[in-house]
């Protein structure tokens, strides 16, 4: 019975041709704008890593001076002094450990055809790679004996590896970098993790990835500047060992525990450390020390804004003034066939038969409005990524919402359709075939 229904909305269809566009053009229209728009938010609001989402954990210390603070304010400051990142480093709390921050400066290529130019990374324990599952096309990460040693070598990202050597393995070679040479360990292949969860603050979570990565101790060795934000609560010393020896803080850390169910345990450590501090005079606002896994960081930083989440919802209220004119076109297109259904009940058709065949024939036009709102949408999406690098990261549409622009454009169909079928289901026979 469904085939004979289909084939009759297809026949409807076809009977009214600029009718039948139209409603199908109303509906496409208002699914590729509450698609293209709901996609950029599940893109922003993703977990890159949702296996480890409980095992990753970013701790915070309140370190700041008591002048003008007023106990139970929140400090606002979501990084780390040396200091607390160091003896963090060197604990033993955790699978695995990372400091990290931004640095930047010249590349000298030794090819003759490329000329000197600037590259951002990120200096950090050889740890990090296998927190952030980053998947490597040539070589492995630097040993934790360069670590301990400060040692100058460096992983390429794919894109800068191929920049200065092509599609050749750059492993074992040398390379000016900062200043000073190093060797290559290792390259990335292609790891754009969106959002950026490891390295939000002082950059972007959508923003462009790193370029090169070193070992912090060999940064901190070279003195490398760091590239990103630092807050300073007080005086420091002049010179970069006087930022090392201050409260400034500018340093991001993350804790891997080896399993699920380890966050009161991790937690317990930080009290201890936090507590241990204070008996030195440090820590003095005495605030709560805070953790975040994956989720929780993404909120605290407010990476996905009101705004976006504004975005959505006037998003969705101009499907619903779409599906309004669909309504009234379905309306005016049900009304014109009361002779039809009139007939149609006469030779014993139910008003459930009646209810169901139109049923499918608004579901026929919200397949067709599907698969246009969907190549609608795709093009927004691109129109919106070429607006900037950024919004290329997340403007991409998944198997997910493929599938949401489908039910979306059915779902709003068949919802728009049910006025109408009930009202085309509440025709007189008797009436309509005097009219005749």
């Amino acid at each position: 019975m469904f085939d004979y229904y289909f084939k009759l909305g297809l026949r409807s269809l076809r009977r009214n041709r600029a009718l039948t566009a139209l409603m199908i053009l109303t509906l496409a229209v208002g699914v590729a704008a509450s698609v293209s728009t709901v996609t950029i938010l599940h893109v922003m609001s993703g977990n890159p890593l949702p296996h480890k989402s409980d095992r990753l954990f970013v701790p915070l210390l309140d370190n700041g001076s008591l002048s003008g603070y007023t106990p139970g304010n929140k400090s606002g400051d979501n990084q780390l002094s040396y200091r607390d990142a160091v003896n963090l480093q060197s604990s033993k709390i955790g699978e695995r450990r990372s400091v990290m921050y931004g640095v930047g400066g010249p590349v000298e290529p030794a090819r003759k055809d490329i000329g000197a130019f600037t590259s951002h990374g990120l200096a950090a324990y050889r740890d990090f790679f296998a927190m952030f599952d980053t998947p490597f096309r040539h070589g492995q990460p630097w040993s934790a004996a360069d670590d301990a040693a400060g040692a100058d070598v460096v992983v390429l990202s794919r894109k800068l590896a191929e920049k200065l050597y092509g599609n050749a393995n750059p492993v074992g070679q040398r390379m000016t970098l900062l200043g000073f040479p190093y060797q290559i360990a290792g390259v990335l292949d292609t790891w754009e993790p969106v959002p950026r969860v490891h390295r939000i603050i002082g950059s972007s979570a959508f923003g462009s990835e790193d370029e090169f990565f070193i070992p912090f101790t060999s940064a901190i060795r070279h003195q490398s500047t760091h590239d990103g934000s630092m807050s300073c609560d007080g005086d420091r010393a002049a010179g970069y060992q006087g930022t090392l020896d201050s409260e400034c803080t500018w340093l991001q850390f993350w804790f891997e525990m080896a399993h699920d169910g380890q966050r009161g345990e991790l937690q317990s450590y930080l009290d201890s450390y936090a507590q241990e501090q204070r008996k030195l005079g440090r820590l003095k606002r005495n605030a709560p020390n805070l953790l975040f896994n994956i989720d929780e960081w993404l909120a605290h930083l407010n990476v996905v804004g009101n705004d976006n989440r504004l975005s959505a919802w006037l998003a969705f209220g101009f499907l619903t003034l779409c599906l309004v004119n669909t309504i009234g076109l379905l309306l005016a297109k049900f009304s014109v066939r009361a002779a039809e259904v009139g007939i149609r009940r006469a030779l014993g058709a139910s008003r459930t038969d009646i209810f169901r065949q139109f049923l499918v024939e608004t579901t026929v036009i919200g397949l067709a409005g599907g698969v246009l709102g969907l190549l609608l949408a795709y093009g927004a999406l691109a129109l919106i990524g070429m607006q900037s690098r950024q919004l290329t990261v997340v403007a991409h549409m998944d198997w997910q919402m493929l599938a949401l622009t489908f039910v979306v454009s059915v779902g709003a169909a068949i919802l728009a359709g049910l006025l109408p079928t009930w009202r085309a289901c509440q025709v007189t026979p008797a009436i309509q075939l005097k009219s005749q």
